[in-house]
């Protein structure tokens, strides 16, 4: 075994060809079953571990390799971290064509399980099972609630016990499915269209608020506040109960009304002397601790000194532009989801932030010269796009800029390399920063400073 690749799969060779080997470490000496054959690679799992890899450790969830989450478990965190360091070199060296990257040593999470604070959890009649319950046939029927397997959008594992939330998380879960069996819920059947209970999102801060959305697909109302009485009761410690009634074919619940029932409509999470309002649809890095340290990275690689004019792109509820407003002369942020602009200006009153302006549209057509001219010259750009990286307009739009230097904060480092390549017309890349925001997993959150050349 050579190396990792993502989905927690060795890499090999064999006869010229690239072969993927599930759950495999690098240094791992196995035997393999073929299990798919395509022109440029082979994918393979493992039928006898011969000799383990200095780097392999045992999973601790029972879950491990079924669950689409955590695929990394099976490595010590250390051989995680180099890994996730290497992907980002890679993807600089080939993709940027940046040769010697000026990269930092990655910032590692401090704390490897529990980090998350949300997770959403699906509803299914019944539940999947795992090929070992189903060889067994240990067929114990009944409904799930838990994580979809991955590629399957109408599956969904019984989760015992997840390690990515602190508790309550896994009392909460457990409490809904126990009380939605004994008192004759259904839970839903996606293909049918048919059920009551749909999905439940449990989401914390580190300040100890926590939130519980429970979605039905269909409810009568009087068995619904029975459920949700269950969970104020025995759950006191919940700050915020909501209710979804979703009759859509998908989960999401953007565009319907949220129901409080109890407590708060929102929860607070606070980083240094700062508050974040987080609500039902608010979108929040889902590791509160570890993001703290990459705004941090950001802010120092911004070098402000109150002087500036800062454009925040891609602004999401403004985390990163109230985060960095009291070091700069003025923020303007900007986001193409006008509810998430709404929650950053709330943000900004709540903090007595009154240097940030906020804009929402679509950032190709919004970020025009004549809107950088209306709103002044930038001083430094920050942005933080989506895995697919910025609109080539965009890049253009920062090339052309005039900015001091540019903060690109990313968490997919091969869209981030395509990016810098681009923006290497009038931007050298002084340094970059791999901050580990997810252990056990592949991903990983990358910042670089680009800087204008002479």
């Amino acid at each position: 075994m050579q190396d990792m690749a993502e989905e927690g799969r060795g890499m090999a060779r064999h006869e010229g060809l690239v072969v993927f080997i599930a759950k495999a470490v690098p240094g791992d000496l196995v035997n393999v079953r073929i299990t798919k054959k395509k022109k440029s690679f082979l994918e393979a799992e493992v039928t006898a571990l011969l000799e383990p890899s200095a780097d392999r450790i045992d999973p601790f969830c029972s879950h491990f390799g079924v669950c689409g989450g955590c695929k990394w478990q099976h490595l010590t965190y250390a051989a995680q971290l180099r890994y996730k360091q290497k992907q980002v070199k890679d993807a600089m060296e080939r993709l940027g064509k940046i040769e010697n990257p000026p990269m930092l040593d990655i910032l590692p999470s401090a704390m490897e399980r529990f980090y998350r604070n949300k997770l959403d959890f699906s509803a299914a009649d019944r539940k999947w099972l795992s090929r070992e319950e189903f060889e067994q046939k240990e067929l114990l029927d009944g409904p799930a609630l838990g994580f979809h397997i991955p590629g399957r959008f109408d599956k969904v594992l019984d989760i015992t016990e997840c390690h990515l939330q602190p508790e309550p998380s896994n009392d909460i879960r457990y409490s809904i499915r126990e009380f939605a069996i004994a008192n004759n819920y259904t839970f839903i059947n996606l293909r049918n269209r048919a059920g009551e209970l749909r999905s439940v999102i449990v989401r914390n801060t580190v300040k100890g608020d926590l939130m519980v959305i429970v979605m039905v697909y269909e409810c009568e109302q009087a068995k619904l506040e029975k459920l949700l009485d269950h969970l104020k009761i025995t759950f006191p410690q919940i700050t915020s109960l909501l209710y979804v009634v979703n009759p859509k074919a998908n989960d999401t619940f953007h565009d319907l009304e949220v129901h409080c029932y109890h407590g708060e409509p929102f929860i607070t999470e606070t980083m240094e002397d700062l508050q974040f309002r987080i609500g039902p649809k608010s979108f929040f890095q889902t590791n509160s601790l570890q993001s703290l340290e990459l705004y941090k990275v950001t802010r120092e690689f911004a070098q402000l000194t109150g002087e500036e004019r800062v454009y925040d792109l891609y602004t999401g509820t403004g985390t990163i532009a109230n985060f960095v407003a009291r070091n700069a002369k003025e923020v303007i942020g900007v986001e193409y989801v006008a509810a998430a602009i709404e929650d950053a200006k709330k943000n900004s009153l709540l903090n007595k932030i009154t240097n940030t302006k906020f804009f929402a549209g679509d950032m190709k057509d919004l970020l025009t010269d004549a809107f950088m001219q209306e709103h002044g010259q930038a001083d430094v750009i920050i942005t933080d796009p989506p895995r697919a990286g910025m609109h080539e307009e965009v890049l253009q739009r920062l090339v052309n800029s005039g900015a001091k230097r540019i903060v690109y904060v990313s968490c997919n480092a091969a869209t981030q390399a395509r990016d810098l390549q681009l923006l290497n017309e009038k931007y050298a890349v002084v340094k970059l920063q791999p901050v580990d925001m997810f252990p056990h997993t592949a991903h990983v959150e990358n910042v670089a400073l680009l800087e204008i050349r002479d």
